[in-house]
């Protein structure tokens, strides 16, 4: 199959710089199955309310669509109705603002229940205020970039069995919801901590969620709990769940989330607002940024506004930068501290530090200690043996000796077996 052939166009306000847009907008065509063939982009004081570009603009990029053989014309800004009806019009051919691409590419790859859900809902509720004149354009449109997924056929469907349809996808969201709160109740009560993993998408959040799964199970085991992950935009959408023993032995919960993006649409926050809210009840988020990316502060501040916009209350960050293999190959010298840490989760480089550093931050300090436990108190032993990094196991007499690591806020509970440190 053909794949269609878009034209990009923007427009760069006077004293506002967006060199990088185009090229991520180009990123976002890609990760749609589209082929770039040419970008514009217009400087002026404002929008066009009519035309985006303005209506001689838009004549001229009517003679780009003939003979360029133009698919589709995609714009950087979300545009009104009248606006893509107004420019189609002109053009003759399908028009696609940034949020609607953005869309397109979720319906894509949504794969649970809840994220197709999630993608519909932001689908409609974008088509809801442009579905005026609509109907008159769909036959020659017709399908590809834009119109996939549940959207497919919003232009069809009154405005009164919109609505009808937006309510029925957040009754079936709000029972997948309490579902979600009834698992993450049982978490808080087994007192299991979790670990947010967020940042720009294509930062190598689901690779860093398999490295983590690396460290821990066998290659078999790891392989059936890891998480898709490809170098594109969005390559996952779906927040992803997987438990983790950390150094000291406790356990701990990593969520990998859908990355964010800069002008990432309200219909998507809104729609993915269950799935994102569970960074509110992180006890620790790992902001993930890429280290090589141009425009790594833009993407930095990006992220952390739209964290903070999530959050309702004031969560640990720790910062870690991936794809260090890069720059460590340039012989640049990266010091980890306790705040930031880089790493390069393709190649498993500082994995182990990262945890060392999630458990100081979750569970504080830890030690080795001797213990010495009755064989009347095995079970105490047994539990150990499973659930802390235990070394040095004697049976004999009436005991049995052990060096335990064991975290300082739980060493009281074990006071009456300790025997002195490792070392003593």
């Amino acid at each position: 199959m053909d794949k269609e052939r878009c034209l990009l166009v923007a427009v760069q306000l006077s004293g506002i710089q967006e060199e990088n847009d185009m090229e991520e907008l180009e990123q976002l065509v890609e990760a749609a199955g589209g082929e770039v063939v040419s970008c514009i982009v217009q400087n002026r004081q404002s929008i066009d309310n009519r035309f985006y570009t303005g209506q001689g603009k838009t004549e001229e990029i009517k003679n780009y669509v003939k003979e360029l053989d133009i698919d589709t014309i995609i714009f950087n800004d979300e545009l009104s109705g009248s606006q893509i009806r107004n420019i189609e019009e002109i053009t003759e051919v399908k028009i696609i603002d940034r949020t609607s691409l953005i869309l397109d590419i979720f319906a894509q790859r949504a794969l649970t229940k809840e994220g197709q859900l999630q993608v519909e809902l932001a689908q409609l509720k974008y088509s809801l205020p442009r579905l005026i004149g609509a109907n008159k354009n769909l036959s020659r449109l017709g399908g590809g970039i834009g119109t996939r997924g549940p959207g497919e056929q919003k232009l069809e469907i009154d405005r009164r069995r919109i609505k009808e349809k937006i309510t029925d996808i957040q009754n079936q969201l709000e029972e997948l919801g309490k579902v979600r709160e009834t698992k993450r109740k049982k978490r808080m009560k087994d007192q299991v901590p979790i670990i947010s993993i967020v940042g720009y998408t294509n930062a190598g959040k689901s690779t860093l969620l398999n490295a983590l799964l690396d460290s821990e199970y066998s290659e078999e085991e790891a392989e059936n709990k890891k998480v898709f992950a490809h170098d594109m935009l969005f390559a996952t959408l779906d927040t992803e769940l997987r438990k983790v023993r950390l150094p000291g032995g406790k356990r701990a919960v990593f969520s990998d989330t859908v990355g964010f993006i800069k002008k990432l649409p309200t219909q998507i926050v809104e729609a993915f607002k269950g799935t994102l809210e569970e960074i509110k009840y992180a006890d620790l988020i790992i902001h993930l940024i890429d280290i090589n990316d141009d425009n790594l502060s833009v993407h930095k501040e990006t992220t952390t506004k739209l964290i903070e916009k999530i959050t309702d209350k004031e969560i640990p960050v720790l910062t870690v930068y991936n794809k260090a293999d890069k720059i460590l190959d340039e012989k640049t010298i990266a010091v980890s501290t306790n705040d930031i840490i880089y790493i390069s989760a393709k190649y498993k480089y500082n994995i182990q530090l990262l945890l060392e550093t999630v458990d100081g931050k979750i569970n504080g300090l830890k030690s080795f200690y001797t213990l010495k436990i009755p064989n009347d108190r095995l079970k105490t032993y047994y539990w150990l043996y499973e659930n802390r990094v235990t070394e040095n196991v004697e049976f004999g007499g009436d005991c049995v000796t052990l060096n335990a690591l064991l975290y300082e806020n739980e060493k009281a509970q074990y006071q009456s077996f300790i025997k002195g440190d490792k070392n003593e």
